[in-house]
């Protein structure tokens, strides 16, 4: 078995040593640690196209070059290149902002050694791995592919035309109040288009609809 390639892309020392505890602790198959780096900059200097990790784990408030930079950059130059967010951050709309930039896991600091390791394999296997607060029946389905007849299928056509402006709208980085602007509409009746949309594709937040579209070709990211 060839060892899973790894990188820590991370501002803090100390919580970059103990990441690197935690994955001796946590790997029970083979890995290598390719590189550390402190900010996104210094990732573009330390990767090496000749030996590109399967995976790096993302901070995102770093100095000089942020994470949410590093990714855009990582989603242009290196997209086979898998990106798990480890971060203390879980606003929702940070969380769209790199689902767009590529991320395939989302996790606090405080991961616990198990946790980090089903993320690094789940990843290796399947492509995707998000915690509790991402997961449900659509990030299920976007890991388990399940017979499409088994599915309710939804057309983009069924939707009004507001209802689509919205979900396009939606998986930008706009709050819900520049969106109402956007559509020249309240804030009120905005929300009631996101309540028919979580009702229509059963799901039950911003996230889950980012996910829905993105795995139905909707949006491109």
């Amino acid at each position: 078995m060839k060892p899973i390639r790894l990188a820590i892309v991370e501002n803090h020392t100390l919580v970059r040593k103990g990441f690197i505890s935690l994955l001796k602790e946590a790997m029970s198959k083979p890995y290598s640690l390719l590189f550390e780096a402190s900010n996104g900059l210094e990732l573009q200097k330390k990767i090496n196209k000749n030996a590109l990790p399967h995976i790096i784990l993302l901070d995102l408030e770093m100095p000089i070059m942020d994470g949410f930079e590093a990714a855009k950059w990582l989603q242009e130059h290196y997209p086979t290149i898998h990106i798990l967010v480890v971060s203390m951050t879980e606003k929702e709309d940070t969380i769209v902002r790199m689902l767009k930039y590529g991320a395939k896991g989302y996790l606090s600091k405080d991961v616990e050694p198990d946790e980090l390791r089903q993320a690094i394999y789940t990843i290796m296997d399947k492509g995707f791995y998000y915690t509790d607060f991402l997961t449900g029946k659509l990030v299920h389905s976007l890991c388990h592919e399940p017979a499409r007849d088994n599915i309710k299928m939804i057309s983009l056509k069924s939707f009004k035309y507001q209802e689509v402006k919205f979900l396009n709208l939606v998986c930008t980085e706009m709050t819900y109040k520049e969106i109402a602007d956007c559509m020249n509409l309240t804030v009120k009746a905005v929300e009631y288009h996101r309540k028919n949309l979580f009702e229509k594709l059963q799901v039950k937040s911003r996230v889950g609809l980012v996910i829905y579209a993105i795995r139905e070709g909707w949006v491109k990211i």
